[in-house]
């Protein structure tokens, strides 16, 4: 069986969370948090023939792992009775802003409407469960102020950011008809060695790597289906697309804050720092010692059919209220990257 019986781990003083989208980036690392903090951790995970998750891999006989689809409203009801959590955490999405172009009814089906399923399921079951909502920095879209914070009209510019922006209404109106304790999180771009090659950030980390160990042609394919590393060259986008990055083990963290307020409310989380696309791969190749103009091209393919921007956030409501500053900076974040892919490739 994938899941296990909470009742067998479960102690009086335990609280309990429940994780949707557990096996990505935000949710890896909300698990290992909260199992640090003591929480019983359970987890969605959608049905599949692998039981072995790459992110939670080290942790996974932790875990409490259960077969549901925000697809699908009564296995999330299920989920719900079986666990009755103290906390949920909505990380699950479709999470590529690129991708939502090209499947803008599949990301809404998930990223909006999953998420309203999600947030219904928690009222019908157990209400007075804290809810988190992961918001995105894309719905300030094509921006009307810089940087943004909790005031900041929203604008958004791809599909992505419009099922986002459904997601963070349906949660203040869920919290402001239902008396629900239901907050959104307002991140911005947040990267680590858990990314997923169809982001910017990893696959110039990756491009990085390869470059430091003499691989041409890459295993690993782009979104054209092409060798992400092909004749030594990795083909980008806009190089001048700017964005406020930042390392998601920081951020999760500003996540769990602020399920720990007494009152609900919204933050932006960032680092209030922005950067170009060109920058990230000036930092990637100089730090293996290669100059990123012999490695990196620009191919219209991957340019968005519309481009959001500057974002950068100002996350001063975040530094007051809870206490929350990013620890890892990003010259220190694209190393951390890089230095994953060259192990992983090793």
């Amino acid at each position: 069986m994938i899941s296990t019986t909470m009742s067998k781990i479960r102690t009086k003083r335990q609280k309990t969370v429940l994780i949707t989208g557990i096996t990505g980036q935000d949710g890896s690392y909300m698990a290992e948090l909260l199992l640090k903090k003591g929480y019983n951790v359970a987890g969605l995970v959608r049905k599949t023939s692998h039981f072995k998750y790459a992110n939670i891999d080290h942790i996974q006989e932790k875990l409490n792992l259960i077969q549901a689809d925000l697809l699908d409203p009564v296995s999330l009801v299920e989920a719900l009775r079986q666990v009755m959590p103290d906390e949920v955490y909505n990380f699950a999405s479709q999470s590529v802003p690129a991708e939502s172009f090209k499947q803008p009814i599949h990301t809404a089906e998930i990223t909006a409407i999953g998420a309203h399923r999600m947030l219904d399921a928690v009222k019908e079951v157990c209400p007075k469960a804290k809810f988190y909502q992961a918001s995105s920095s894309e719905m300030f879209g094509w921006v009307r102020e810089i940087p943004q914070n909790e005031d900041t009209p929203f604008n958004p510019a791809n599909p992505y950011a419009a099922a986002k922006l459904y997601a963070h209404n349906m949660t203040k109106i869920y919290r402001e008809s239902y008396g629900m304790f239901a907050v959104s999180g307002i991140l911005f771009n947040h990267e680590s060695p858990r990314r997923a090659l169809s982001f910017v950030t990893q696959k110039v980390a990756y491009a990085a790597a390869c470059a430091k160990l003499g691989i041409r042609n890459s295993e690993f394919l782009n979104e054209e289906g092409e060798p992400i590393v092909r004749n030594w060259k990795v083909a980008m986008g806009n190089l001048e697309a700017k964005r406020d990055w930042g390392y998601a083990g920081d951020y999760v963290e500003a996540a769990y804050l602020m399920l720990q307020q007494a009152k609900p409310r919204d933050f932006v989380i960032g680092t209030g720092e922005v950067h170009t696309v060109q920058e990230l791969c000036e930092e990637a190749f100089g730090y293996v010692g290669k100059n990123w103009k012999k490695y990196v091209t620009v191919d219209r393919r991957f340019i968005r059919p519309t481009e959001t921007g500057p974002l950068v956030a100002d996350a001063s409501r975040a530094r007051k209220s809870l206490g929350w500053k990013p620890r890892v900076k990003f010259r220190e974040l694209i190393r951390k990257m890089v230095d994953a892919n060259i192990a992983r490739l090793k």
